[in-house]
């Protein structure tokens, strides 16, 4: 990194340390004030964002509208609305009436100054939650977006910059990607939210080890769809052919591995390969070029592999590529159906982040639930069935952080879900309640509401009174036989008024 880089982003960060508790002070409505503007300039420059990520990215325009830009705008709507109430303080039940007198609560406080590293899958929509989040719990953010698309970046920077928000609290930099999260740890942020992959989240957590610095990491996914024997295929084939092709595979919760119950297996394969062989590519079709050739160079040598090892293509889109953008054509990679794939297979074992799907016969639900869970990866996930009860059982049984029923990946446009998962897809969450609530720091509050108290039962000065009232205390709460656990009450009532005593 550069000694302009590393001044550049080290001012930022002490000049956002310097503004953030202003804007923390400020009551939540005028922070939500501000970001209502943002949300007014998103809602007037809709095809022209959408236009920014179709061109850096490379997703169709009906992609960047319907995944991108359509969920920034419900979510900053659902988190100015709902923001007031996650960051109030909130009352915590008594755990035993022998505690009355103990009254808790939750208090939020901001972390500070929140680092956001996005990648380039969904440039605009992974981080613009995020900031949206950060801001309105009254935190500072710094953020990068993938050097890929910068553009997009500097969307976000307008976005924000329409908010009017005090000068140093939304920062916006550029910078290479592998210098990034050191750069952030060795900054000083107060917390680091990265979306990326799994071997770089890693790294990240062993910079971030000496500080505890606190991070919060979306990383890949091999997400499994269970088609069950009582599914409706077509829709299920409909749903496995967005989730695993929409953003030309570019998704870290799209569907990968599709595992269909074997009474159903032939049917589902034909409705699924007939479908993908109809998808059109090109700028304004259905299949956009992936966004980097570094990218499909790393699918392809995935796809060779699992071919050598015996895997067959079912399936592929063709044809010609209608209008692609200048400079896109050596971009494009097929949609791509494979069977016969064993599960030591590149499809089967890693995060593929193309195209591509596999189709696997599976004789029971069992098994099905089995194979799924058979990965180092636990990001969504899904069941198709028309037995609610039966898809609820399974969606349980995955081990994932989302589990979608008769639906797959389009949780993420949800504001009100958290988005995150298990094992090497990661840690924490973003989005909903429990995403905002990593932008806060949380502390608990005792108070004692009992008038005119001296002293607490087990404070000094200790007698063997106190330790026959705090006995009878124990067997009350834990004693196995009813007669002792009565007895045991009039030694509380003994110890009872030491609350008052000098």
């Amino acid at each position: 990194m550069s000694a302009e880089t590393k001044i550049s982003l080290a001012e930022k960060i002490k000049m956002a340390r310097t503004v953030q508790p202003v804007w923390a002070a400020y009551p939540y409505r005028k922070r939500a004030a501000h970001l209502k503007k943002s949300a007014k300039y998103l809602g007037a420059h809709i095809d022209e964002i959408t236009e920014i990520i179709h061109r850096e990215n490379g997703k169709v325009k009906l992609d960047a509208l319907a995944a991108e830009v359509l969920p920034a705008i419900m979510g900053i709507g659902y988190y100015i609305g709902q923001g007031k109430r996650f960051c109030s303080p909130r009352s915590i039940s008594g755990g035993n009436l022998l505690m009355f007198n103990k009254q808790s609560r939750f208090i939020y406080k901001p972390y500070g100054v929140i680092g956001i590293i996005s990648p380039w899958n969904y440039p605009f929509a992974i981080p613009f939650s995020e900031v949206v989040m950060a801001l309105l719990a009254g935190n500072a953010v710094i953020l990068k977006v993938a050097s890929d698309t910068p553009g997009v970046g500097r969307a976000l920077e307008s976005v924000f910059g329409a908010a009017e928000l005090p000068a140093g609290l939304f920062n916006y930099i550029e910078m290479p990607g592998k210098e990034a999260g050191p750069a952030f740890i060795e900054g000083g942020v107060d917390k680091l939210c990265f979306t990326g992959s799994t071997a770089t989240g890693k790294e990240l957590m062993a910079l971030a080890a000496p500080k505890l610095l606190p991070l919060v990491l979306e990383l890949g996914g091999a997400d499994a769809a269970i088609i069950c024997d009582d599914a409706d295929l077509d829709r299920a084939a409909r749903g496995v052919l967005w989730a695993g092709f929409s953003n030309t595979g570019q998704s870290c919760g799209g569907a990968q591995r599709i595992l269909v119950h074997q009474r159903v297996y032939q049917p589902f394969l034909e409705k699924l390969c007939a479908m993908v062989k109809a998808l059109k590519a090109g700028g304004d079709a259905e299949l956009g070029p992936m966004t980097t050739l570094r990218q499909k160079a790393a699918v392809q040598r995935q796809i060779d592999a699992c071919l050598a090892a015996g895997a067959k293509i079912a399936a592929q889109s063709g044809g010609e590529i209608s209008s692609p953008e200048p400079g896109t054509e050596d971009r494009f990679l097929p949609a791509m159906v494979l069977t016969d794939v064993k599960p030591d297979m590149p499809v089967m074992t890693d995060e593929i982040f193309g195209p591509v799907v596999a189709v696997v016969p599976v004789k029971d639900d069992e098994e099905a639930v089995r194979i799924a869970n058979a990965s180092n990866y636990g990001l969504t996930g899904s069941v198709w069935s028309g037995n609610s009860r039966r898809a609820k059982r399974l969606a349980a049984a995955v081990n994932a952080g989302a589990v979608m029923i008769n639906d797959h990946l389009m949780s993420h446009g949800l504001a009100e879900t958290p988005w995150g998962g298990f094992g090497a897809s990661g840690l924490g969450r973003t989005h909903g309640e429990l995403g905002f609530r990593e932008m806060l720091k949380t502390k608990v509050v005792v108070n004692d509401i009992l008038p005119g108290v001296k002293k607490d039962l087990f404070w000094h000065p200790y007698t063997e009174k106190v330790y026959r009232g705090i006995r009878a205390i124990t067997e009350v709460l834990g004693g196995q036989k009813a007669g002792s656990r009565l007895k045991a009450l009039f030694g509380v009532l003994r110890i009872f008024f030491r609350y008052w005593e000098k």
